[in-house]
């Protein structure tokens, strides 16, 4: 009696890919299906994300410098 082969679990419920054509047009169907934002939307976090990168910086650079001028303090520099 010949022992069925199983196939690994990471393989369960996949299937090969039949070919390039085929792939590229379920890639271009479910691209079609995203809701993408407005341009409004993108601009409007865009500028989000840049005011707190700069409000970061500038409080990382604060920091910075409260923390030079202590150890210059305790050095006596």
């Amino acid at each position: 009696m010949t022992a069925k082969r199983r196939r690994p679990a990471c393989f369960t419920g996949m299937t090969m890919m039949a070919n390039p054509l085929q792939f590229l047009q379920q890639v271009r169907s479910e691209a079609g299906k995203v809701t993408w934002p407005s341009r409004r939307e993108v601009l409007l976090t865009t500028g989000m994300v840049l005011v707190m990168a700069a409000l970061t910086a500038l409080f990382f650079s604060l920091v910075d410098w409260v923390i030079r001028l202590g150890v210059g303090q305790v050095i006596g520099s």
